[in-house]
């Protein structure tokens, strides 16, 4: 890979050298010359003339966002497109050996194959704007750069519905334009490779089916008579995988466990069918060959009445009156955004990075730098997303143990993603992006304004008055927010990145949706849920996420120069030290390996974690970096032996730490779906013990919530919030606030003051100075 992208012709080869080569012109006009440079170079690579990017300053676009200058070809961290994915798809599809093999070929997934980070600096330095040559190390006589990038590549999971097998293949895309146009596709098998012993996703589609074939089961027909149902079009089946408990569960047949519900109406498309959960059947589904395998109707639960308060519809169809005092609330911006967009590429108050988006994850973060007035730019995580999330319930009675759900690995974030509507999900001035996969067949989808980009107003950035001369400083503090909402079944997550001016970065999960409940028998009750409404009850559970963190602070792509130092408040002891017993300090432990740097919360002793340059110092020759502040947090309450655990053994710690690996992306393995394994993935990763002193650093963070359902929660769950922070410490000379500006205050304007009963209050008087 070295030898390939150091060929390139001799022209462009002395070009760029001529321009980068150390000791060069004043740094605009090096950067100038490097973006016409570059350009010329993407010319060569697309067949066509490039625009000179001098000459094609940002202009705002017709909707007021600006748009950077665009070269003219993907880039490496972006989403495959639709004719991509139609390529990769119909490249595996051909590659079949037979008729047979090509029609059992079922989808489960396409995603990039994202490149080694030095094809992904050499992107940035030379072949796309903004131009960052300072992320490739000098060399003497400059760098030598390619004509052009490596092709990109589409890695595939594919399940073979008639042997039960499930592969992954890698194809390199060539020509994809040529299927816009009708034409043939270009694409080549580069390795295939059958996974034994596992079970990936379901799809929708599986879903689809399963609820056919079980609502078609006679037996199933003659249990739901027995509740009184006979109109199978009010009977809801939620398949659930199976997970794994016992030899029975292995991934030898594909399987689930459906829960099922039962709606009051079936008039009514916006019914509440969860508020009514049929208890006592017993279902297994071969999900290969779509049969029951086995069914039982083992007790005789009556359905739930008919809960007036079931439905969240607005108005009369919940059966109640809306608000009648909420007045309209507008976020206008009149000058448009403060973000740049180009692509994928975003800017904004010196951050920038990129946004891509995968089936399983949904929103990925790449290349995050914040760029530091006279030190440029600076990195600080090459790639954020949330890559696992699980349900574990508390109910140890059928059907309720089982319901440990892997959100991620056995469903997929992104393909469970919809739709974002302006206003509702997201308000002010906003910016979309679409997101593509594949369905299950092979087809591909769009799901239109699935990523958010917009600004939100954040209150107080800082403030200070000084009381002797009455005289304040403040500025408002505004954040960029990525977000993406998924449906997962009953549950709502959106899941949000915050961008500060402060330089933080926040993660956060929002929760809602509806509570996935149980039936109960006329008189019953269980300590392990809340009654919600007569006859029934909501389970205690828990929601676990796991955040991978690509960490890169003040390192160039693929620099090995981070560490990761633990943070415990001390309390000194009583003595010559501490004579008036008020004494504690700030003591630091270096996560020298990756056992070492297995770590839970402790709230007691402000636990957090810093990753720091080995390398890089500030004013005070303190080493830079950035900390990790733990929100609020929890641990699994199973048993350590909860069958569970065996897939999902990452939950029994709030932080791992292990050296970057390309093959170690998700925490529990690639393939939770009914996994027999114990300890797959983390777990078993860090038993090498790899040395942390000074590594390519990957953290991940396990944070979660527990859940004892109130009535409140019903009957859809008001949001609950969940998160953490990445806040720079030591990384700035300073506030890097301090040079936001002042807003124009609005207090002398009678038309914004509040009223009250339609009379203005009065202004009270400012602070009478002191002195």
């Amino acid at each position: 890979m070295a030898a390939a992208l150091r060929k390139a012709t001799p022209n462009d080869a002395a070009v760029v050298a001529d321009i980068v080569a150390e000791g060069s012109g004043e740094e605009d006009q090096r950067r100038s010359k490097v973006a016409v440079a570059a350009s010329t170079v993407v010319a060569k690579m697309s067949g066509m003339e490039a625009e000179s990017v001098s000459d094609s300053a940002a202009k705002p676009s017709a909707k007021g966002i600006q748009i950077m200058p665009r070269a003219r070809t993907k880039h490496p961290l972006d989403p495959l497109t639709s004719a991509e994915i139609s390529v990769a798809v119909a490249t595996v599809r051909a590659a079949g050996a037979t008729p047979e093999v090509r029609d059992s070929m079922r989808f489960i997934e396409v995603s990039l194959v994202e490149p080694e980070k030095l094809v992904v600096a050499l992107a940035d330095a030379y072949f796309f704007p903004p131009f960052q040559p300072s992320l490739l190390a000098r060399t003497k006589g400059g760098p030598i750069i390619p004509s052009k990038l490596p092709p990109r590549q589409a890695r595939l999971i594919v399940y073979n519905k008639t042997s039960n097998e499930t592969s992954i293949w890698i194809v390199e895309l060539l020509e994809v334009h040529a299927t816009t146009r009708g034409g043939h596709h270009r694409g080549k098998v580069i390795s295939s490779q059958v996974v034994p012993e596992v079970q990936p996703a379901m799809d929708a589609v599986e879903y689809a089916e399963c609820e056919s074939v079980v609502k078609e089961y006679p037996a199933f027909q003659e249990a739901m008579k027995k509740r009184g149902i006979e109109d199978m079009d009010l009977v809801m089946v939620d398949p659930w995988c199976v997970g794994y408990h016992s030899k029975s569960d292995a991934p030898s047949r594909r399987l689930a466990k459906p829960l099922i519900f039962c709606r009051t109406e079936s008039d009514s498309p916006m019914e509440n069918g969860y508020a009514r959960p049929v208890e006592g059947i017993h279902v297994l589904v071969d999900m290969q060959n779509m049969v029951v395998l086995e069914f039982e109707d083992r007790k005789l639960v009556p359905l739930p009445p008919a809960d007036p308060l079931r439905n969240y519809t607005p108005g009369e169809t919940r059966g109640g009156i809306d608000r009648s005092d909420v007045k309209p609330l507008h976020v206008i911006q009149h000058e448009g955004p403060s973000f740049r967009v180009d692509g994928h590429f975003i800017e904004w108050q010196k951050w920038n990075f990129r946004i891509g988006f995968t089936p399983r994850e949904g929103l990925v973060i790449y290349s995050v730098a914040y760029v530091d007035g006279s030190r440029g730019r600076r990195p600080v995580a090459h790639r954020l997303s949330f890559v696992e999330m699980v349900v574990p319930y508390g109910d140890p009675n059928d059907p309720h143990y089982r319901k440990n759900a892997f959100d991620a690995g056995e469903d997929g974030l992104g393909k469970n993603a919809h739709s974002l509507k302006k206003g509702c999900d997201c308000s002010g001035y906003i910016k979309y992006f679409d997101a593509y996969f594949t369905n299950f067949t092979g087809g591909v989808e769009m799901i239109e304004n699935c990523v958010c980009l917009h600004e939100e107003d954040h209150g107080i950035l800082w403030k200070h008055q000084d009381w002797r001369t009455g005289l304040a400083e403040v500025r408002r503090s505004r954040r960029l927010t990525v977000s993406f909402m998924c449906t997962v079944a009953n549950y709502e997550y959106a899941f949000f990145w915050h961008f500060y001016q402060d330089g933080k970065i926040e993660a956060e999960v929002k929760l809602t949706g509806i509570l996935s409940l149980g039936a109960l028998l006329p008189g019953e009750s269980r300590k392990y849920g809340t009654t919600i409404a007569p006859g029934l009850y909501a389970p205690v559970h828990q929601h676990f996420f796991v955040a991978r963190m690509d960490m890169g602070v003040d390192c160039r792509p693929g620099e090995p120069f981070n560490q990761v130092v633990e943070v415990n408040l001390k309390v000194e002891e009583p003595g010559k030290h501490n004579v008036h017993n008020n004494a504690f300090y700030a003591e630091e432990t270096l996560l020298r390996t990756e056992t070492q740097a297995t770590r839970d919360c402790n709230p007691l002793s402000a636990r957090h974690w810093i990753v720091r340059n080995t390398r890089t110092v500030n004013r005070t020759g303190q080493l830079t970096g950035y900390k990790l502040v733990p929100g609020s947090n929890c641990l699994p309450l199973a048993g350590a032996d909860a069958k569970f655990l065996r897939r999902a053994a990452f939950l029994k710690h709030n932080l791992w730490v292990t050296p970057f690996a390309r093959d170690e992306m998700y925490p529990g393995g690639e393939f939770p779906n009914q996994n027999p394994r114990d300890g797959e993935g983390l777990a078993t990763w860090i038993k090498k013990n790899r040395p942390l002193e000074e590594a390519d650093i990957v953290l991940w963070y396990v944070f979660g919530v527990t859940h004892v359902p109130r009535l409140e929660d019903w009957p859809v769950m008001p949001v609950d919030r969940i998160g953490f922070m990445l806040m720079p410490y030591g990384f700035f000379n300073r506030s890097p606030a301090i040079d936001v500006p002042p807003n124009p205050c609005e207090g002398d304007s009678r038309d914004a003051d509040a009223k009250d009963n339609g009379v203005a209050k009065p202004i009270q008087p400012t602070l009478v100075s002191k002195l």
